[in-house]
């Protein structure tokens, strides 16, 4: 990873400081009004009733969309790239799954319910979750087309994102909104510190991509490369050198 030279920054009085500060603070603002704006607009999106009855497999058995609202109107659910025979997720998923056993205790308390739903099969997603000890509620979408109709996966990759949904009084379940890609950085509370951070994300690439620095948290220092698809890709095992006679008698055996 490539850090800036902090020494190329200007270094200026307390009082030019300020008045630089005071010009990102009125930009801020206007972007904090901006955001409030695109929320309420967000809301006044139109629903689409969701007629099919999924099911998913879940450590509880069988569980259909209608059960994992919890007793709650609401439900969202991210779409976790972990393919079938990965072993284990996406680590961009990972990193935005850090933030989410914190933030699913206040949300459980303010009438919605999250769950978190590859299309892997509960036998490969089991131990992963154990390695890194989360505790959110996983299910498989792997025998349904949920993540085909909601546009998390196709025939050829998986897309993460997240998909709201509301319950009325009448049971009735609506699909309410979905965000794929980047959309779903707003989840990464990590995103947020950094940004705030003397050298911001500090990352480069064409799309200053997470993939050269983010791995899955016991993993940092195990060396390694992320692929475009969000996999780790261990560092390959070291050549053992043969010698010739060695080699001779080994084609001999």
């Amino acid at each position: 990873m490539t850090s800036a030279a902090p020494e190329t920054h200007p270094v200026v009085s307390r009082a030019e400081w300020a008045r630089a500060r005071e010009v990102l603070l009125r930009k801020e603002k206007d972007l904090t009004r901006l955001r409030d704006e695109l929320n309420r607009q967000r809301l006044e999106l139109p629903r689409v009733r969701v007629e099919k009855n999924y099911e998913f497999d879940g450590h509880q058995g069988k569980q259909s969309l209608d059960s994992l609202f919890d007793g709650r109107s609401q439900l969202i659910i991210y779409h976790f790239m972990f393919w079938p025979g990965w072993k284990e997720g996406c680590v961009g998923c990972s990193f935005l799954s850090e933030s989410t056993d914190a933030a699913r205790i206040h949300l459980e308390h303010h009438d919605v319910s999250l769950a978190v739903i590859p299309r892997a099969p509960l036998s490969e997603i089991e131990p992963f979750k154990q390695r890194m000890g989360w505790r959110f509620p996983w299910l498989s979408s792997n025998d349904t087309d949920f993540n085909y109709d909601f546009h998390a996966s196709n025939a050829t990759e998986e897309i993460s994102g997240a998909s709201a949904f509301f319950k009325n009084s009448s049971d009735e379940i609506f699909h309410t909104y979905s965000t794929y890609g980047r959309g779903s950085e707003q989840f990464i509370t990590a995103y947020q510190h950094l940004d705030i951070a003397p050298l911001g994300r500090n990352e480069t690439g064409p799309h200053h991509n997470l993939i050269e620095w983010v791995r899955h948290h016991d993993r940092y220092n195990s060396g390694g490369s992320v692929g475009t698809n969000g996999r780790y890709i261990p560092e390959p095992e070291p050549q053992v050198a043969v010698s010739k006679s060695e080699a001779c008698c080994e084609s001999h055996k």
